[in-house]
């Protein structure tokens, strides 16, 4: 299966250098120079990830990712320079599931748009060895054979990095992790950046999951220590 990969950045050397990167794999690639042509395309054609610039002219990435959540759960990485750590930070709060900072180190950014993918595919489909397999605390629930989330019996909508984190923590109730367990655990590589970019998912996580996510019932936080569930 060929992955269909949007490319959205207004700076047509960086899109060339992505797509030189990119070509190593067996993606289809599309581009956009701004988040109105993004849209568009996302509109009329399959995408199965998004690689969103922050920074562009007409529709930056940040009203960018406001739009695209409100359609789609697909992976977004955002392309980001090392000043704009503000607008990182509101974009992972808007759903964005990682981030990349320019320059590109290539190996770095094949590994996770390959993460990206992988846990979007199986987010999307069912593991015969995990059917069945249901996850309760209190009125929350994971069947993650269907890969459904269900709050006081209504579905909830999540992105796959949200996703991973919450079936991580259920699968262990009462059990304490360090945001660096929680990130080798859902990214399956070294902990870098963990503690900015997992307190943000937490933070998003619990807006979709608590009625009150500033006392929250399940999603607990243990001081210097990290996070947990409970019922």
């Amino acid at each position: 299966m060929a992955y269909h990969i949007l490319i959205c950045d207004d700076e047509k050397d960086i899109v060339s250098a992505l797509k030189i990167y990119l070509s190593q794999e067996d993606y289809l690639l599309h581009t956009a120079g701004n988040g109105k042509e993004a849209l568009e395309i996302l509109e009329q054609q399959h995408i199965d990830l998004v690689l969103l610039d922050i920074m562009m002219p007409e529709m930056d990435g940040i009203e960018t990712m406001t739009r695209l959540r409100k359609k789609t759960n697909i992976p977004v990485i955002l392309l980001t320079a090392k000043s704009e750590d503000t607008d990182k930070i509101l974009g992972l709060n808007l759903g964005a599931d990682d981030y990349i900072t320019k320059p590109f180190n290539p190996m770095e950014l094949l590994a996770r748009v390959r993460s990206q993918l992988r846990r979007y595919t199986q987010l999307g489909s069912a593991d015969a060895a995990d059917a069945g397999t249901t996850y309760q605390l209190g009125n929350l629930e994971i069947h993650d054979a269907e890969k459904i989330v269900l709050r006081d019996g209504e579905p909830v909508s999540l992105t796959p990095t949200e996703y991973a984190i919450l079936l991580f923590l259920m699968r262990s109730p009462n059990r304490v992790y360090s945001p660096q367990q929680i990130y080798t655990a859902v990214r399956g590589e070294l902990p870098y950046g963990a503690e900015s970019t997992i307190a943000v998912h937490i933070r998003h996580l619990r807006e979709k999951i608590e009625i009150n996510p500033a006392e929250p019932r399940y999603l607990k936080a243990v001081w210097g220590q990290g996070y947990k569930m409970e019922g």
